[in-house]
């Protein structure tokens, strides 16, 4: 049995979509999505094709034999139908797309629900999407929620959605329940084909010895207990929530590769303690297309935070990093990383990070030419290989991939990859 868990180490947006479409290239029996919703934007490049995908797992495209959205996801039906239809329009197999009957459905009260509250939060605003993620969650854990498996029963779900409703009511957000109802069941005949026991295949998969890969959502710096908290997402992203999010145990587990951009980014509110708000910040986000999948919002762009990058290194229990983004920064003179905060408490990295510390910035050389046409390791400029190679050393853990621009076969395998995609096509 072997499960290789692919993790965002930043603040998301690090193209999780990409290294798993590449490596769903080796094809797994199974390419599984473990926790998030469609606030999560994973793009896949594909010669001229360009696909934005937001929930189903990234591996459908490169042709995963089985495609799975976990227990631990929240999925909005009509979210879910559009990504379907768009995908095959594109000539994709959605056949294989299962979704599983534990993940919890995000419906129109949990997203007026998202806006209000954020609405209310004024200056102190998280700057969520307004998908109705969090208050899906917060059914969850309250145990009012509404699984996927409920569309099975249209009179269980009426009562189900109805209660909900009025619950919404008394926090001043009214949505029809028969509305709400009457568009879930609209949906159902689309959805229902899709819908089965995930967690029983995920365990004879592994019984059988087949592989599997696993993608998480969003990145380890939102995780909602081990991130820069409140400015988080609403659901596990480290690799210990994969197992919980999907229904295997720890021993599954064979490989745990984190991937992060050469530099970094955030959307949203948040503390960021290399933020970069000068001409450098606005180069990284031109040149780096640094606007998100899913709002269009401009990302907040930054040096590399290697305090960050090992303190996601140790509660991911990194085995390798995949790094993207190499190529945008050729031409740079110069590159600083933080390696440290000047005024650090004691205290957990999270609270740390959100008294705003001083960042203690390493000045390296950069390289004028460019690695876009690089293939191999040894095709990359000397200083671009002694970057990458200060980031293994300062981290504790290996690269074993470098993507040098956003198509499919722009990405180096080094020699220690854990990981070797089939022959490639465009």
């Amino acid at each position: 049995m072997s499960v290789t868990l692919v993790i965002g180490v930043q603040w998301g947006d690090e193209g999780k979509g990409r290294i798993v479409d590449f490596l769903a290239a080796s094809r797994p029996e199974i390419a599984a999505r473990f926790g998030g919703g469609a606030n999560a934007g994973h793009t896949v490049r594909v010669g001229d094709k360009t696909y934005k995908l937001r929930i189903v797992p990234s591996g459908v495209v490169a042709g995963a034999r089985n495609c799975i959205i976990g227990p631990g996801a929240a999925v909005s039906p009509a979210q879910f139908v559009a990504e379907l239809g768009a995908l095959e329009g594109e000539g994709i197999d959605t056949s294989r797309v299962w979704l599983s009957d534990l993940a919890h459905l995000i419906l129109p009260y949990h997203i007026e629900l998202d806006r209000a509250l954020e609405k209310r939060r004024g200056d102190s605003a998280l700057g969520t999407t307004g998908n109705g993620i969090g208050p899906a969650y917060v059914d969850r854990v309250a145990r009012k929620g509404v699984r996927a498996g409920d569309l099975r029963d249209p009179k269980a779900l009426k009562v189900l959605i109805e209660a909900r409703c009025s619950d919404a009511a008394e926090l001043g957000v009214n949505v029809d329940p028969h509305s709400v109802w009457e568009e879930a069941i609209a949906l159902s005949p689309r959805v229902l084909p899709h819908v089965r026991d995930t967690v029983a295949m995920i365990g004879e998969a592994l019984h059988a010895g087949k592989s599997i890969l696993v993608e998480g959502a969003q990145g380890s710096m939102l995780d909602v207990n081990l991130g820069t908290y409140p400015y988080v997402t609403s659901s596990v992203t480290v690799a210990g929530g994969a197992g919980a999010g999907l229904g295997f145990g720890p021993t599954s587990v064979e490989n745990v590769i984190g991937v992060a951009k050469a530099y970094a980014t955030r959307v949203g509110a948040g503390p960021f303690p290399t933020e970069l708000t000068d001409a450098v910040g606005e180069h990284l986000r031109t040149k780096g297309r640094e606007f998100g999948v899913v709002t269009g919002r401009p990302r907040r762009c930054g040096w590399l935070d290697l305090v960050a990058l090992r303190y996601v290194a140790a509660v991911n229990g990194l085995t390798h990093l995949a790094l993207t983004k190499l190529d945008v920064l050729d031409g740079m003179p110069e590159i600083a990383v933080c390696t440290e905060y000047a005024n650090a408490s004691e205290a957990s990295l999270p609270f740390v990070i959100a008294a705003k510390p001083q960042p203690v910035l390493k000045m390296v050389r950069g390289w004028s030419e460019p690695t876009t046409a690089a293939r191999a390791w040894d095709e990359l400029p000397s200083p671009a290989r002694a970057y990458v190679e200060m980031i293994e050393e300062a981290v504790g853990v290996p690269v074993a991939y470098v993507s040098v621009g956003p198509e499919r076969s722009q990405i180096i395998v080094r020699e220690h990859a854990p990981l070797r995609a089939v022959e490639l096509k465009a």
